[in-house]
């Protein structure tokens, strides 16, 4: 099955984050949602989108820390998840989920001040063409995570139920001069891949953790990592044409 049939599928969206972020897991959760506030920083009365927001972890997370944020998603099941999860954090006020395609976003140039997506591109069948929709419709920021492909990640990405894409460093770079943004910073993380987290209790998981992460800080631990975090900048004047 392709990446994005599996990901619409209502049983996946349903067991998403108990299978991804319960147990081990939750090192992951709390990774991510790390790296999303590193990046986009204080976000009060901030205009932001989040590109495949999926059950809403994120927007969700922004939408209490006072940003004004629209969360977008191929998958009416996983948006359905994170419409719960808003009414139960009390933030629908202030967040809006609405179903639609990455590759057209339905908004004008510049009307966002950062658009994100986390767990994106390794599931997007036209990486170039995606950046550039989010560059266009960014004001300042855009921020996205990649899988790296010299990494343990490749060891069982074959075993994955759906597609998955894999980057070298030099792939995702040319990602974002192509899209016409420059790279403020870089983060990569996770020399163990998020499937072996996955599979062990939390108790379990916390030396691991401990020790990949002081490994992460090293330039060793840069070059195994699984994970990387571009955070860039978009250039001041017009989207070149890609022709």
């Amino acid at each position: 099955m392709k990446g994005q049939e599996w990901y619409q599928e209502n049983d996946v969206a349903e067991a998403y984050e108990d299978k991804r972020f319960s147990g081990g897991g939750r090192f992951i959760d709390r990774r991510e949602k790390e790296a999303v506030l590193d990046a986009l920083g204080p976000v009060e009365d901030r205009r932001i989108l989040e590109v495949a927001c999926g059950t809403g972890r994120f927007t969700v997370l922004l939408a209490g820390r006072g940003a004004d944020i629209v969360g977008m998603d191929i998958s009416e099941a996983m948006l359905e998840q994170g419409r719960r999860k808003a009414r139960s954090a009390g933030v629908t006020e202030s967040l809006s989920f609405m179903q639609g395609d990455a590759g057209r976003l339905p908004f004008p140039d510049d009307h966002f001040d950062s658009v994100f997506a986390m767990r994106f591109f390794h599931l997007a069948p036209d990486p170039e063409g995606f950046i550039r929709e989010m560059r266009r419709v960014a004001k300042e920021q855009v921020f996205f995570d990649t899988f790296d492909r010299y990494s343990t990640r490749s060891l069982y990405n074959w075993a994955l139920p759906m597609g998955s894409r894999l980057y070298s460093g030099r792939e995702a770079r040319q990602l974002v001069v192509d899209a016409d943004l420059e790279l403020a910073n870089v983060k990569h993380d996770f020399v163990l891949p998020y499937g072996f987290y996955r599979a062990i209790p939390g108790w379990v998981a916390r030396p691991f953790r401990a020790a990949d992460a002081a490994l992460g800080g090293t330039s060793i631990g840069d070059r195994l990592a699984s994970v990387s975090y571009w955070d860039t900048r978009v250039r001041e004047g017009p989207l070149a044409d890609p022709r």
